[in-house]
């Protein structure tokens, strides 16, 4: 019977060959190994959503301070600055489903505690920061296996499709999430928006129970260690450049994640509004998902293109004087975020061999998350300065910057696909799925 079942997929695989955008996303949320992992992580970013937007509104109401909105964010990012290299060693040697239930209960229990001190009235501004910095080390140890298991639940060809579902999880999140939040902050209050987010780190710990990935490859001691990570830099360097990409890319959002209130502020709307503006941003990275869906990570053009639209969306939004239209240009943001973090990202998860996932998701965290402490600071610094608008216009630069850069790069080469190396091993190892039709 498990025979047949083998053939049976696979021969549904071979007639679900090719296609691409929502399609392919219902195709790989049908399996039983990524569907509930979709769902439950999806309900868990949206959750540390209700998190974030119920801090940061907390410290602005107690403070009325922007920069101390960035110091909430470096707080949140610095742990993973610090430890995600080690953390990616870790998940190279341990079981990474085993990983994610110890990080992902204690993250419930420092959620958990958090609103019960906020109903007591116990949540001053230096508790919130501090119960944010441990869930900054619980994401530090967390976030290289969560990027690495994903690998293990689907097929290869499959990779392109589950990374930018990967990314529209955060990203439905960041559409939801942010809107709800606010929601709940307006009608139940800040203590029990952290308690949402409570119980959908418990939601997340039920889809692991379910999901059955494949048999993890483990790296030895000897083969985890620190300094190899860097290694791997050196011997393809293209890795590099799409870690470049991925910094870039997270800085350009960054203001609109830790600046939101203060935006809405210079719009002349309430503090709540800010999880409308990330909401906004949300939405265009959740259509970018369905869009790139099925695709691989294409040409520089492509990435040029997509870069702009972050920059130019996020730049626009920031000094666009009406709230409407400012939507329309986040947007626009949101989908360029989406899509060159996606092309960066799978170039990266099909760049390494499975015992190096680990420790190359663990550069990764640490370029799209251990930097934005930096960005916030920056962010806050520049608000606290000039204004909140000249924040937003500076921290999107380098995206159209790169843009300029990947242009002039595509004018040398003439549409020469980005990052040739990494397609053609993931070509010689999947036949056909990286090159085949779907991958347009």
């Amino acid at each position: 019977m498990g025979k047949n079942r083998a053939v049976a997929e696979t021969a549904l695989d071979k007639r679900t060959d090719g296609i691409a955008g929502p399609r392919a996303v219902w195709r790989i949320v049908r399996r039983r190994d990524f569907g509930p992992y979709f769902l439950g992580n999806a309900l868990s970013a949206s959750g540390t959503w209700f998190q974030n937007l119920a801090a940061a509104l907390l410290i602005y109401r107690l403070t009325h301070s922007a920069l101390l909105l960035g110091v909430l964010n470096f707080s949140q990012f610095i742990p993973i600055l610090v430890l995600t290299p080690w953390a990616g060693s870790l998940a190279d040697r341990l079981d990474r489903r085993k990983l994610l239930f110890v990080f992902q209960g204690l993250a419930a229990v420092l959620a958990a505690g958090l609103a019960a001190l906020a109903w007591g009235g116990l949540a001053g501004t230096w508790v919130v920061i501090g119960d944010t910095l441990c869930l900054g080390v619980v994401s530090a140890f967390s976030a290289p296996a969560q990027q690495a298991l994903i690998v293990s639940l689907v097929r290869r060809d499959e990779v392109p499709t589950a990374v930018a579902l990967n990314s529209m999880t955060f990203n439905l999140a960041r559409a939801l999430g942010p809107a709800g939040a606010a929601l709940s902050v307006h009608y139940l209050g800040i203590p029990a928006s952290f308690a949402v987010n409570a119980a959908s780190y418990g939601i997340f710990i039920a889809a692991l129970v379910v999901v059955r990935p494949r048999r993890q490859e483990k790296a030895s001691r000897e083969e985890s260690r620190v300094r190899d990570s860097f290694r791997l830099l050196r011997e393809k360097p293209e890795l590099a450049v799409f870690l470049l990409i991925v910094a870039i890319v997270a800085f350009g959002s960054d203001p609109v994640n830790t600046l939101s209130p203060a935006f809405a502020h210079a719009y002349g709307r309430p503090d709540t509004w800010a999880g409308f503006i990330v909401g906004a941003f949300g939405a265009g990275a959740v259509s970018a998902a369905l869009v790139v869906a099925g695709r691989v990570a294409g040409s520089r053009w492509r990435m040029a293109a997509t870069l702009f639209l972050l920059g130019a969306g996020v730049a626009a939004f920031s000094v666009c004087p009406w709230l409407p239209l400012g939507f329309a240009l986040l947007f626009v943001g949101g989908f360029g975020y989406l899509a060159s973090n996606t092309a960066a990202t799978t170039r990266l998860q099909l760049g390494v061999a499975e015992q190096q996932r680990g420790r190359i998701m663990a550069l990764w965290s640490l370029a799209f998350l251990g930097l934005r402490p930096f960005a916030s600071l920056l962010d806050g610094a520049i608000a606290r300065t000039w204004s909140v608008r000249a924040a937003g216009v500076v921290l999107a630069t380098p995206a159209l910057v790169a843009a300029l850069g990947v242009t002039a790069s595509a004018l040398r080469r003439r549409r020469d696909p980005l990052g040739p190396a990494a397609a053609n091993a993931a070509s010689a190892s999947s036949p056909g799925s990286l090159r085949s039709p779907e991958g347009r």
